[in-house]
């Protein structure tokens, strides 16, 4: 009889890197964002920020926008940069954003790149001085328009790209350029293709001319400021969220998440059920062509609660509820429900 394998020593937990780490969340709460001492320095958020350097590389644009931690996702106004908000810097961090707010905006590789991308447009279009130029305010409207605190969105309208979902695009001018710019941007976009027949595709060729032609030049806004940094912000994380509450205290992004929870889950009984993104992607092409027979749902508008679906389950990180089997006609009735809500006249006011 032959002996047992010797067993494997048992891997030595990681020495925490920062004190807090092991922080209950009453406790993290009361902590400053200056005395967190986070960075981006070897995070994941460093490698994608190098991914979005090589991209932006690729096709031919010279500018680079420097980017920092702050407390929300936003390019600021007169400075080409990109701030990011600082719990994607750590994985405890992303935990107690998770509890509070439900879900973590970035909070996966393929999330976080598409943020990015889309961040990049703003800081393009502030490191160039785009929105001046008549050709663009012809294309995207003028930027001067009043920032909405809400927009209520056209689904059936193919002048916008689509991108970070809910239909981002028709929000402001901005937007719709920042959007335009990171579907033209990704790495082996079929945008050509996707997008032929649309009024949108004038919008992806005019930023494809436009890069032609100020790519290799110099910006003419180099500000490297870091706006509203945390190394300098001293409001408390309970300060931070005590704010984020009261300014969600209105409609909801979307009435897909209440729905997704009939269908999906994120907490799978077993470790191998599958992701509910993947499976959606795999059933989309045969549910489109179903809706398209029936006439019951416009198949655009189908097509576009399909990509909201497998958005929201990434950004939820859910996974299939029960036997696979049922998923199809389960999906259909939430397809159903979903583009119900957003009939043209019905449509949620969703907030930005």
């Amino acid at each position: 009889m032959s002996n047992p394998p010797p067993r494997r020593a048992a891997r030595a937990p990681r020495p925490p890197r920062h004190a807090w780490e092991r922080l209950d969340d009453a406790q993290l709460l009361s902590l400053r964002f200056c005395d967190l001492g986070l960075s981006l320095a070897a995070t994941a958020l460093q490698t994608a920020i190098e991914r979005l350097y090589r991209e932006l590389g690729l096709r031919g644009i010279r500018f680079r926008p420097h980017c920092w931690l702050a407390e929300e996702w936003f390019s600021p106004d007169g400075v080409p940069g990109i701030a990011i908000p600082f719990y994607l810097a750590h994985p405890r961090l992303i935990r107690l954003e998770r509890h509070f707010m439900r879900e973590v905006e970035g909070g996966n590789r393929r999330w976080l790149l598409r943020i990015l991308r889309h961040e990049a447009g703003h800081a393009l279009d502030t490191a160039y001085r785009l929105r001046r130029r008549r050709r663009w305010r012809e294309v995207f409207g003028p930027a001067s328009l009043p920032y909405p605190e809400s927009y209520r969105p056209r689904p059936g309208s193919r002048r916008f790209v689509q991108h970070l979902g809910e239909w981002y695009a028709q929000a402001h001018p901005t937007e719709d350029f920042a959007e335009t710019f990171a579907v033209w941007l990704k790495p082996h976009s079929a945008w050509r293709r996707e997008y032929r027949g649309w009024p949108a595709l004038r919008k992806l060729e005019f930023i494809d001319a436009l890069v032609g032609e100020i790519g290799a030049v110099e910006p003419a806004v180099t500000d490297r400021r870091r706006i509203e940094e945390i190394a300098e912000d001293t409001r408390t994380l309970r300060e931070h969220y005590d704010r984020k509450f009261a300014r969600y205290r209105r409609p909801r992004r979307s009435a897909a998440d209440e729905l997704l929870l009939e269908v999906f889950t994120a907490e799978p009984a077993r470790r191998t059920a599958p992701k509910a993104a993947s499976v959606v992607r795999d059933l989309a092409k045969p549910l489109r062509r179903q809706f398209a027979r029936s006439g019951a749902v416009g198949e655009y508008l189908v097509h576009q609660v399909l990509r909201l679906v497998v958005a929201r389950c990434e950004s939820r990180a859910l996974y299939l509820r029960g036997s696979r089997r049922d998923l199809p006609e389960r999906l259909k009735w939430l397809i159903a429900r979903l583009a119900e809500s957003y009939e043209e006249r019905q449509l949620p006011r969703v907030p930005l």
